[in-house]
């Protein structure tokens, strides 16, 4: 792990470098993360700056032993980040970061209490994700059809990855991390490994399905190299390809809509789940589709339609 600084991933703004006991504690965590939990690189960066930053300020407070780290330093860490101006979704995940810190050092002995146990956090505002329309999911795709019509590897890689993610609405790490064996084009299902390694397995339809088709059998092949390994989708140097391009490719295609909110690749996730709900899908079905692991998450989508709804009778209604 690289030298642990106060400000972890400049979460906290501190720039000391913690004592050898707490940045060997914070070593033992990224292990723990990374080998037991199995989280993907960018959470475990995300939590080790935050339990960084609070470690930091266990050192401000002249706290140096993690045994004397108790539920008022945690509260008045909290505190301090409400007073630098962070929000109050960051504050509360922040809050959730360090009740999973402090219940892995109570279970490992290195505390004798869990003083995260009691912590609370404020409650998060729920704000409605941006989404498509469906007429504006469809020239998205059709933007990017339109560039693949010669038949150039990259024009039908990128096709059948916006295809996919519309209509399987799987996260952008899930789709990088598919392998050629993961898709199943009989039953028209792709098996994904999401959050913790959990696997599920999502259908897609006619459309996906034929836009896969096309680049396994006429684009993979001229981008593969011998360091390709089984990864479905490949960059133009043959490698598994990484979550930045597909960002970028998902901006650059979303600017070609006339009137679309500028939406990334979560975007299209979170329009998949609302189209699904709009067209009669029950909440619990899209909930194992998304892998969400609680329906509180999947519920937010019921927000966006409701709020489509109120939007389509407020301007039709004559009462409204």
């Amino acid at each position: 792990m690289s030298e642990a600084r106060g400000d972890g991933t400049a979460t906290d703004g501190g720039d000391d470098v913690l004592p050898e006991g707490f940045a060997r504690l914070l070593g033992d965590y990224e292990r723990h993360l990374v080998s037991e939990r199995d989280l993907a690189p960018h959470t475990v960066r995300a939590y080790l700056g935050d339990i960084a930053g609070l470690l930091d300020h266990c050192v401000r407070l002249g706290v140096e032993e993690v045994g004397d780290l108790d539920l008022r330093t945690l509260r008045s860490w909290l505190a301090r980040l409400q007073t630098t101006g962070r929000s109050r979704t960051t504050i509360a995940r922040r809050a959730t970061a360090a009740r999973v810190f402090t219940a892995w050092l109570h279970r490992t002995g290195r505390v004798p209490t869990d003083p995260g146990a009691a912590l609370g956090s404020p409650k998060k505002h729920k704000t409605l994700p941006p989404v498509l329309r469906a007429d504006e999911a469809e020239a998205l795709i059709r933007s990017a059809a339109d560039l693949a019509d010669d038949g150039t590897p990259v024009g039908l890689r990128d096709v059948a990855m916006l295809e996919l993610l519309y209509a399987t609405g799987i996260r952008v790490g899930e789709l990088v991390g598919l392998d050629i064996d993961d898709v199943d084009d009989e039953r028209r299902v792709v098996r994904v490994f999401g959050k913790g390694r959990k696997e599920r397995s999502v259908p897609y339809g006619t459309p996906a399905g034929r836009a896969l088709d096309r680049w396994v059998a006429h684009g993979r092949p001229s981008l593969r190299v011998d360091g390709s390994g089984p990864a479905l989708f490949l960059g133009v140097r043959g490698r598994r390809i990484d979550q930045r391009a597909v960002r970028d490719l998902v901006h650059r295609r979303i600017a070609d809509v006339p009137g679309a909110p500028d939406i990334g690749p979560h975007g299209l996730r979170h329009t998949a789940a609302t189209h699904l709900l709009e067209g009669g899908a029950d909440l619990r079905s899209v909930q194992e589709l998304l892998g969400h692991a609680s329906l509180a998450t999947t519920q937010l989508y019921t927000h966006v339609t409701t709020d489509r709804l109120r939007r389509a009778y407020q301007q039709a209604h004559p009462r409204a």
